[in-house]
């Protein structure tokens, strides 16, 4: 079976491997500003991954089994996108530091063979420990939150501002293995 990955996400490229040996890789050109947020992020993160899924699948000429997935970071009942510059960044983690927020993951898994689909997300609790001005002023100059939802990497540097965290550590990442090992046993 072919199988596809609709990101060019590195994270989720090296957790893909862990479940599935080969995959190609077409990244989505799916437009998210379509997706309006309305309240509710299990459906707007599975909304955002869906689209990616459905763009990608319109440009295969050949039957796949197709992985996308969407990730956001939301507190207090607002979404943390990517910053958009160092003092946005800033402001996130300021926002962030000592208190638990969310990290919202939706993943689509279309069977074309079967035409099977599988939609679900889940969320896991992270625990931010205080932060002082000059962690979050040199974890800035690293580079690392300026692409990261929520501005900072758990993986990487960011992992050290990490008090605890409640569910599945690979969703913090972007790619919540268990349950997308789940998802393509059911689309078989």
């Amino acid at each position: 079976m072919n199988y596809v990955l609709a990101s060019g996400s590195e994270r989720r490229q090296e957790l893909l491997h862990r479940i599935v040996d080969e995959f190609n890789i077409i990244v989505s050109d799916f437009d998210e500003d379509k997706i309006l947020f309305k309240g509710n992020v299990d459906e707007y993160v599975v909304d955002l991954a869906k689209g990616k899924a459905l763009s990608v699948k319109e440009s295969l000429k050949e039957e796949a089994i197709i992985i996308a997935g969407d990730t956001v970071v939301v507190l207090d009942d607002k979404i943390l996108g990517k910053p958009n510059n160092e003092e946005d960044a800033y402001n996130m983690l300021k926002q962030l530091s000592g208190r638990t927020h969310r990290v919202y993951s939706g993943l689509v898994v279309i069977n074309m063979y079967n035409n099977k689909i599988e939609q679900e997300s889940l969320y896991t609790e992270v625990k931010f420990s205080n932060l002082t001005e000059e962690e979050i002023e040199s974890y800035i100059k690293t580079g690392e939150p300026l692409d990261k939802a929520g501005a900072y990497g758990i993986q990487g540097y960011g992992g050290a501002f990490i008090e605890g965290i409640n569910g599945c550590y690979y969703n913090v990442v972007g790619l919540p293995l268990n349950l997308l090992n789940k998802m393509l046993r059911k689309v078989k």
